[in-house]
């Protein structure tokens, strides 16, 4: 087996690179090496792809190449082990389309009105003068996560698990949380008031909160709700019987971090961009004006620079920069080099989005790009592709594109800054350093959307 060449340098120092400054270790690589190249992890190659054709092999030689869950094992402590990132075969597909109906369709319709009364109740609470963008669309994707998750809009409840989940997001976020990860023997449970143990009572806290909520409406023997909670109490799992408690439990994690950090992320990107660049705001405001009035949220999704904008976002910090790994499991070619049962494989999006032969002027934020061209799912795919594809997309994007709109109709708002911002790593994603400070200057009258 000849692999793609490497980084000659230490592993260790390899890994601290890669963790203190991912995207620009990336980029440095793909600029030495190209659309392939080699990590060594103890004596195990890791490839990295990032050509259109490399995605197209990694997401279609199913056999060749598997998506295991065994390769997510390390994330276990956050998605739990009954989580879609670890499951393989019937269980992963028939739990992952237990989830779909949730996130398409006329379901995510029904949320659409709702999403934009959420982003107007946590702008309306902000004072006229500087915020930070960053943890304001947190507080509104959180909001979203609890009702379109646990239908939950008040009440003790309600309450008790918007403090747990923002404690325990944000906690997981932390550095220590990050190398424990990586470094197994860090996850000691000493107590409460040790970090690994407070990580662990975090959890439990809501696991609490979770069984209680569910015992509850079991007792209801029916539901009328439409939240992914009410639907999957009475699901059934691949035996035909009904899912414990814990099945469903492992389900949210995965949903919870993307529904809150990666949404909040990309919505920040669009405001910095939006407000950064006056031409863009003006024609997205005079897309939006063009709607009349209307507050049909499917009018609103279906805007064509609207669209272009959030994909342009998406582009250059997607919610996934690198595909979730695979293995090898009988030789293939991949891109001329001939790779042996064992090996590694990641899709790196972030460079695939880079790739100046997709998208010239790859560091220019250019939304008519996207008006121009149509991309193929090897080409633009800011949720990742193939069986581990991130299975809430729908409703994200739905979601990034009704909180913008909300914002841009209602308030003016400027950044409080010239100098520009540079994206910092919190898990897997990657908002601006800063936090995004901004000013909310007024109140827009009379829009009539939202």
């Amino acid at each position: 087996m000849k692999l793609p060449r490497s980084p000659k340098i230490p592993g260790w120092l390899l890994r601290m690179q890669f963790a203190t400054d991912p995207l620009g270790c990336m980029d440095n690589f793909h600029k030495r090496y190209g659309d392939i190249f080699t990590i060594m992890s103890d004596s195990i190659p890791i490839v990295y792809v990032s050509s259109p054709q490399g995605m197209k092999q990694i997401f279609t030689s199913t056999t060749e190449i598997i998506a295991s869950g065994e390769l997510n094992q390390d994330v276990a402590p956050l998605v739990g082990n009954n989580g879609l990132l670890l499951l393989d075969g019937l269980r992963h597909r028939h739990r992952r389309k237990l989830l779909m109906p949730a996130f398409h369709g006329t379901r995510i319709r029904t949320y659409g009105e709702r999403i934009c009364e959420l982003t107007e109740k946590v702008m309306e609470q902000l004072p006229v003068g500087t915020f930070l963008a960053y943890p304001t669309m947190q507080k509104i994707t959180l909001e979203v996560i609890l009702d379109t998750l646990f239908g939950l809009r008040e009440g003790e409840r309600y309450e008790k698990l918007r403090q747990v989940l923002s404690t325990l997001m944000n906690y997981a976020r932390s550095s220590f949380v990050g190398i424990s990860l990586s470094f197994p023997f860090l996850q000691r449970d000493l107590g409460r008031w040790s970090p690994w143990g407070y990580f662990l009572y975090l959890w439990q806290e809501f696991d609490r909160l979770l069984y209680a909520e569910i015992s509850d409406r079991r007792q209801q023997l029916n539901s009328s709700g439409i939240d992914v909670l009410s639907e999957l109490i009475f699901a059934r799992n691949e035996t035909g019987e009904l899912m414990t408690n814990e099945e469903i439990r492992d389900l949210f994690p995965s949903l919870l971090f993307g529904g809150r950090d990666a949404s909040a992320t990309a919505i920040t990107w669009s405001l910095y961009w939006i407000h950064r660049l006056p031409a863009v705001r003006d024609q997205l405001l005079e897309e939006i004006a063009s709607l009349g009035g209307s507050t049909d949220p499917m009018r609103i999704v279906e805007l064509p620079y609207l669209n272009a904008v959030c994909n342009e976002v998406l582009r250059i910090y997607p919610t996934q920069v690198v595909t979730f790994p695979r293995m090898v499991e009988s030789p293939i070619e991949v891109m001329g080099y001939e790779l042996s049962p064992g090996t590694i494989i990641i899709g790196c999006i972030y460079l695939t989005h880079q790739h100046k032969d997709l998208y010239p002027q790859p560091q220019q934020f250019l939304p008519e790009r996207f008006l121009k061209r149509q991309y193929s799912p090897y080409e633009f795919l800011p949720f990742g592709g193939g069986a581990r594809r991130c299975p809430g997309e729908a409703l994200a994007l739905f979601e990034m594109k009704l909180v913008l709109t909300t914002i841009l109709s209602r308030y003016q708002l400027a950044l409080s800054k010239k100098q520009p911002e540079r994206p910092q790593a919190r898990g897997a994603n990657f908002p601006p350093a800063s936090g995004l400070k901004m000013m909310r200057l007024e109140t827009i009258q009379h829009q009539g959307l939202v």
